[in-house]
């Protein structure tokens, strides 16, 4: 997902917080006087300041044509940065939190025909969609849901009774032979217009199995949920200001963005999760340790993501 730096963010009310899956919890807010909000488009992201202060970006799930409230899922990550525990365990219904407007880098395009894959939380940009299509009678789609276990499939049952025998939840129970084999649905290129969102594990099997298809009719939403900025051996380290020489040590547990902000400096950032480039920081000196999936081979050289990358030298000598 990538952020427009100039979104419009509304102070919303927290007023509904469920369960919707082991780990997974539905947030809907709306504002407190209970006006209408921006619309959206099916596949369409805000952007969250969490209660720990993070940015981040979730897919709206709920239905385009209910515009007093956003809907959005989240997934406890018991082994990441923070961000989604934070909204888990830190928020309750009365809460106020800063909610951007809709973005929509995953938009449907118009077709004949579509093919759905989603695993885990990558659910909530297709639950929408699936929500428009129902709304609008169009049936010619199928939907292939993988998860584990039925008790991690988020909307398991709205699926169904929004879909029918166009919906498959297929749980494999984490043993390797019940994955789902994808190749069948590929074989052979097809008129569909595939939509997948998950983990990225998934997101490069859909990718390799459809090489052969025409590139126009492959859309795929990454949710990055398995990059890390802060690893169990990671070391502090020190960045200089190329132009001013200003000296930052950055300690192990913290990342170069973090670390500046808390110093007084001002800079962009949006995801904070490698994956939009607002951050994006000149490397004048150093050798970094590269963890975005944004930049190109040819720029490692020249630029850094702050938000999370880190250094492989003792020192980086940047231009923020």
């Amino acid at each position: 997902m990538s952020e427009n730096t100039n979104l419009e963010f509304f102070n919303l009310e927290l007023i509904r917080k469920t369960e919707v899956a082991q780990d997974t919890w539905l947030f809907e807010f709306s504002r407190p006087d209970r006006a209408l909000l921006p619309t959206f488009e099916a596949g369409s992201h805000v952007t969250v300041v969490t209660p720990s202060g993070a940015r981040r970006q979730y897919s709206l799930c709920g239905d385009q044509v209910k515009t007093d409230t956003y809907m959005i899922a989240i997934k406890a990550e018991r082994e990441g940065r923070g961000a989604s525990i934070s909204m888990v365990d830190d928020t309750s219904v009365g809460d106020r939190l800063d909610v951007s407007t809709p973005e929509n880098t995953f938009p449907m395009v118009d077709a004949n025909d579509y093919l759905f894959i989603a695993g885990g939380i990558g659910i909530t940009p297709i639950l929408s969609m699936i929500r428009q299509l129902k709304r609008s009678g169009h049936t010619a789609y199928r939907l292939i849901y993988v998860a584990r276990d039925r008790s991690l499939a988020a909307f398991a049952d709205d699926l169904e009774t929004l879909g029918g025998d166009r919906v498959m939840i297929h749980c494999d129970e984490g043993q390797a032979d019940n994955f789902y084999d994808f190749w069948p649905l590929f074989e052979t290129p097809g008129k569909s217009h595939v939509y997948c969102c998950g983990p990225r594990p998934l997101m490069e099997e859909i990718k390799a199995v459809s090489g052969h298809w025409s590139p126009e009719r492959m859309h795929f939403e990454d949710f990055a949920s398995d990059v890390r900025a802060i690893r169990d051996n990671d070391t502090a380290f020190t960045v200089r200001h190329a132009d001013t020489g200003e000296e930052i040590q950055i300690p192990a547990d913290a990342t170069i963005l973090e670390t500046l902000r808390d110093k007084g400096h001002a800079l962009p950032s949006s995801c904070e999760s490698g994956t939009c480039g607002t951050c994006r920081t000149e490397l004048v000196e150093g050798e970094a340790d590269h963890r975005d999936m944004v930049l190109e081979e040819h720029q490692r050289d020249s630029y850094i993501m702050i938000c999370v990358s880190r250094a492989l030298s003792d020192k980086l000598v940047l231009r923020w």
